[in-house]
Formats: structure tokens, C-alpha cells, sequence
């Protein structure tokens, strides 16, 4: 056994306490005495030099190291449950995707079909949320992220360079026409709090400094903004490349020549090196390049 790793059974054991809240209910689910879920947490919490749980007047609660060991426990044991689930049921060739929202429904949902096509053997699963994966809890085999890359002992691939522009609906256009980037000053914005391009830096780019005191709307979403400024709610500043077929339908319209553009390159395909020898991920990543190469002209 590795002497980093606690005993399979007292980990089951805490995850049902934390869970439950209670010795006895925990020993019910596990099909134990509760004297004896208590000794493995007792030799859990003696492993890991940590009180997991507080005593209180009207029970147990989790202690912060306790909290915080949940996080990472749980997953884990998730995960073991996923795969023995799997292998119980014959399946085989799955791959776990997790990505960041936006890019999730806007780009990589309308292409699945064509992958699904491409490799019908493979058991497909995808997962969104604004946070990175942790891939030491073994759930996920390869993350899309949206951000800054600053992520050590990973592999991590730009998926493509995106052009960062002002967006609005044609009948926003109609009624407020605009000529330069300084009538916009006096149009309604719209914020995406979560961009790595922000409304301050496209005006400083057009050699305009300041923006509105308050914006329209703030959204934590590109496609929130997007969506919004499709109901002509305000002027959206996003990627050209995730709002590819808003602009194809005719829904939105740069309100500025492609020049007019910030070029950044935030989004990465992420998975550490080990991932890299499942033939699964390396299907997904080159399906993926290839997806990217064919909208180059997007």
C-alpha cells in the first residue's frame, strides 16, 4: 500500500459522514456499527494529522480542513464510482471534456455532430462551469479554458486566435447610428465581467481614454452578452469567433471595419501529458485542430 494513501474504506467513511452528518445514519448506508465508522475516522484523522470533524451541541459539522479535504475527496471517489460503473456495464472508449461555458454552447455543441460522426465508438461526455478542471480527481481527460494560461505541468495548445470587437443588432444600428468608436460613449454598453478584453482597453486602442460611468448591462457570460445585445439591449464587445453564428444569421453586426479588432489569443485546450498517450484524446485533439483549421476563415 502507498504510504500516501489512506485506507480505501476510511475514506468511504468519512465521504458518508460528511455527507450525512451523522455516525449512525453513515453506518447505516455503509452496513456498519457506528463504533466502528468512528475508528476509521479516528485513524483517518490520526493519518492525516487533522481534526476532519467538531463536535458540537447539536451534532458533528465538517472542520475547515475537513471542508476543504471534501473537495477533493469526493471527486475522486466519484470517479472511482464512474469507472467501476462503466467497466460493470461493458463501456468502453469514453473521453470526459469539461470547458468553459461560452465556448461550450457556441462553438464546440454545434460541431459534436460532426465528431460523433467522425467516431461513433467513443462514449462522449461534456461538462461546463467558468472553473478548471482539477485533473488530479480523474474526472475529466481534457479542458477547454477561457483565460490567461498560466497553468504549469500541462500541456496547454491556444485553440485559435480570436478578434475582439464591438457587436450589435441591426435594429440597434438603425435607430443609433454610429459612425467612430467615440460615438459609442454615449450608446449602451454592454459588460462581460469575465473578458481578458475589457471596454477601457478597445477605447484605448481607437486612442480614446474613459468609458460610460455605468454600463446598460454586465453579464459573467459571453453568451449572456451576446444574447443581449441580439435583443438590442446595448453593444457587446466580443470574439468574432464565438459569435460566429450570430453574425452569420445576421443577428449581430461588427459596428466597426475588422480592424477596428483587438487580436488575442485566450482560449487553450488543456490535459497533462499522461492523457496524451489514450487514443481517445489524441482522436478528440485532432478532430479539434481540424475543426479550428476549417473555420480559419471565420
Amino acid at each position: 500500500m502507498r504510504s500516501d494513501l489512506p485506507q480505501l474504506s476510511a475514506l468511504l467513511s468519512f465521504e458518508t459522514v460528511a455527507r450525512r452528518l451523522s455516525f449512525a445514519r453513515a453506518a447505516d448506508e455503509l452496513n456498519l456499527t457506528p463504533s466502528a465508522v468512528s475508528h476509521q475516522i479516528a485513524n483517518l484523522e490520526q493519518f492525516l494529522g487533522v481534526l476532519l470533524f467538531e463536535r458540537t451541541s447539536r451534532g458533528i459539522v465538517l472542520s475547515d480542513a475537513g471542508e476543504a479535504y471534501l473537495k477533493r475527496v469526493a471527486g475522486a471517489i466519484g470517479a472511482i464510482g464512474s469507472a467501476t460503473n462503466d467497466v460493470r456495464k461493458g463501456v468502453r472508449n469514453t473521453l470526459h471534456v469539461h470547458s468553459s461555458p461560452s465556448f461550450a454552447s457556441l462553438w464546440l455543441m454545434p460541431r459534436l455532430s460532426g465528431f460523433a460522426r467522425s467516431y461513433p465508438g467513443i462514449s462522449f461526455s461534456l461538462s461546463a462551469s467558468p472553473n478548471h478542471s482539477d485533473f488530479a480527481l480523474g474526472q475529466v481527460d481534457i479542458d477547454i479554458r477561457y483565460g490567461i494560461p498560466d497553468w504549469p505541468n500541462l500541456l496547454v495548445e491556444p485553440v485559435f486566435e480570436e478578434r475582439i470587437l464591438p457587436l450589435a443588432s441591426p435594429e440597434l444600428l438603425a435607430r443609433q447610428p454610429i459612425q467612430v468608436p467615440a460615438d459609442m460613449l454615449n450608446s449602451p454598453l454592454i459588460q462581460s465581467t469575465v473578458s481578458v478584453v475589457q471596454w477601457p482597453a478597445w477605447f484605448a486602442s481607437q486612442g480614446l481614454i474613459g468609458t460610460p460611468e455605468r454600463f446598460a448591462f454586465r453579464f459573467d457570460r459571453a453568451n449572456l452578452s451576446l444574447e443581449a445585445a441580439v435583443q438590442g439591449l446595448g453593444i457587446a464587445l466580443e470574439s468574432e469567433r464565438i459569435a460566429a453564428q450570430h453574425i452569420a444569421s445576421g443577428a449581430l453586426r461588427p459596428v466597426f471595419h475588422p480592424a477596428w479588432s483587438l487580436p488575442v489569443r485566450a482560449h487553450f485546450i488543456v490535459y497533462p501529458e499522461r492523457h496524451a498517450s489514450r487514443v481517445e484524446v489524441t482522436q478528440f485533439v485532432a478532430w479539434f485542430r481540424a475543426e479550428v483549421a476549417a473555420g480559419q476563415g471565420v
